[in-house]
């Protein structure tokens, strides 16, 4: 697991099992190994976002810091895809639709999420193939 010097971090819901997914498939497209994970529910995570996010409202979206700025929402989708390799990176040509028509998605999707994908009883541990991608829980 790694300490908090990453330059390109996903905090995710850990206990829901779309944004678990959604992570499988960043890993194993992430072939620059550029990024690294925290649950929202991990300590790490709600030390390094405790100043901007009330932890209150996070586990509803998905929240990006790449080189100390933070996303969150599409914005954070659509930036997490622009550093996928090729065919993935082209899916952040949708940042030119208007941001509040895409949060309007994102934020359904987000709402559903649990009924339509289902959710764990607790934040899933990373396997051991993995764990490096993870920031230390402290």
């Amino acid at each position: 697991m790694k300490h908090i010097n990453a330059k390109s971090i996903v905090f995710f819901d850990g206990s829901c099992i779309l944004c678990n997914y959604a992570v499988n498939f960043i890993i194993r497209n992430d072939k620059h190994n550029v990024f690294h994970f925290a649950p929202l529910q991990w300590e790490v995570s709600k030390k390094i976002l405790n100043k901007d996010y009330p932890y209150s409202t996070l586990p509803n979206t998905l929240i990006y810091l790449e080189n100390g700025k933070l996303y969150k929402e599409s914005n954070a989708i659509l930036r997490i895809f622009r550093k996928l390799p090729f065919p993935h990176y082209l899916f952040y040509s949708f940042i030119i639709i208007p941001k509040f028509i895409r949060d309007i998605i994102y934020k359904f999707i987000s709402k559903k999420r649990y009924s339509w994908f289902g959710k764990y009883d607790s934040c899933i541990a990373p396997s051991q193939d993995i764990k490096n991608k993870f920031l230390l829980n402290r």
